[in-house]
């Protein structure tokens, strides 16, 4: 037996079998070989049928993969679909209108439930609102947002249109702005007056409009604001507009754009600590197949879960893990606005007890950090909280030490939640 089966049989915890259409979690390492032998023995078959079982597609693709043209390989390239769509409508066309697909909860604890139906009205409204400012499909538009339910809107209704999306980090310098801004040719630009983090007000349409100034940015018509704290910023008559103004006279309803499965969804850029930021193309099939697989596979997804990722939209993980992966299946999630450590350093485990979240993950720097705080006050200690209902833990974005996943396993995830290290 290999070293990853051995832990996959300790854990309980597996990828679908070839027989589970739905992808849901098997039951033992037979399941396990049988799933990876279809995959060696024909993996166009594999991935062709995890394809049609996993996502919707308004024209079927008729070839899995072309590799003809190497090392430019297209995947189910005759295919079309929408990642919108997929996100979102065929959930409400399912009679899951009502689910919630995001608890909310804002820097000060304001909680906001958003159901499948309210999502899928503002993301049409966004969409809408982006097209009548003649964004178009194949536009790039850059996302420079709070973590908020109106970012993931922001990225939803690019995707609806068939634009591309770039998200920046809303940490990062007007001078990475710019770099970006300039180099994926962006035509509009969807920010925030200010971010709320740890209670303190933070600007991203100053650094926004001081990136513009930079240079090179002609081609960004449209500035949208989000107003989160409605704080002083400067305006452009010709070029800003609100985004609250813009929505509300628009119908929520907007037909998705269908694109081709190489369509490029997104393009993230690196951080550029080793030079100038790289640009990472994701196209629209591959990525949403592999995004929500993973929420199978890696998480062993059921339909009664709260899955929790504490990522930010302006990295791959919540591209992944929070704006497609739990909507592509359905799923109900949390997202925060704010920091771990406020109002204090049990934010975290406060959050899964009040909301009961079955799914965590997390990145290992949060953890070291928490420990400290744990470990010097009882009252904000992982043991203080109700965390009974957590099943999986997960790590990401960086190899976990010893120390922390041991300090994890046992204080998070109460010595029975298996860990799951993504980075």
């Amino acid at each position: 037996m290999s070293a990853i089966e051995s832990v996959l049989q300790e854990r309980r915890v597996f990828p679908p079998s070839a027989e589970s259409a739905a992808g849901a979690a098997i039951l033992g390492m037979d399941a396990y070989r049988a799933l990876a032998a279809e995959a060696e023995r024909d993996y166009e078959g594999f991935w062709g049928r995890l394809a049609r079982e996993t996502l919707s597609w308004n024209k079927p693709f008729t070839k899995v993969l072309d590799e003809s043209k190497a090392p430019f390989y297209t995947w189910f390239e005759d295919g079309q679909l929408n990642a919108s769509y997929n996100s979102i409508d065929r959930h409400v066309e399912g009679g899951n209108g009502e689910r919630v697909a995001i608890i909310f909860e804002a820097d000060d604890g304001t909680v906001t439930n958003v159901t499948y139906q309210d999502l899928l009205q503002r993301v049409s409204r966004f969409a809408n609102a982006l097209k009548k400012r003649g964004v178009k499909k194949g536009d790039r538009v850059v996302i420079y947002m709070p973590m908020s339910i109106e970012g993931i809107v922001a990225m939803q209704a690019c995707a609806r249109i068939g634009a591309t999306h770039s998200v920046v980090f809303g940490g990062f310098s007007s001078k990475s702005l710019n770099e970006r801004l300039v180099d994926v040719g962006a035509v509009a630009l969807v920010t925030s007056d200010e971010q709320i983090r740890g209670g303190k007000a933070l600007p991203l349409k100053n650094i926004a409009d001081e990136a513009i100034a930079m240079g090179g940015c002609d081609a960004v018509k449209s500035v949208i604001v989000y107003k989160r704290t409605g704080g002083k910023i400067a305006w452009n008559e010709s070029r800003d507009l609100w985004m609250h103004e813009l929505t509300q006279a628009e119908s929520d309803q907007c037909a998705p754009e269908w694109v081709g499965a190489e369509h490029p969804l997104f393009i993230l850029y690196t951080s550029g600590s080793t030079g100038k930021p790289k640009g990472v193309q994701h196209s629209t099939g591959g990525y949403l197949l592999w995004a929500a697989q993973t929420m199978k596979w890696t998480f062993d997804w059921k339909p009664t879960d709260v899955f929790w990722c504490t990522a930010d939209i302006g990295w791959i993980t919540g591209h992944s893990y929070i704006a497609y992966g739990p909507l592509t299946i359905g799923g109900t999630q949390v997202v925060f606005e704010g920091v771990p450590t406020w109002p204090n350093a049990g934010r975290f485990w406060d959050m899964i007890a009040r909301h009961k979240v079955t799914l965590f993950y997390t990145a290992p720097t949060a953890i070291r950090s928490l420990i400290k705080y744990a470990e010097a006050d009882e009252k904000i200690h992982p043991k203080s909280y109700d965390l009974s209902t957590l099943r999986i833990i997960g790590t990401v974005g960086e190899p976990i030490n010893p120390e922390a996943w041991v300090w994890y396993h046992e204080n998070v995830g109460g010595g029975r939640c298996p860990i799951v290290d993504t980075w």
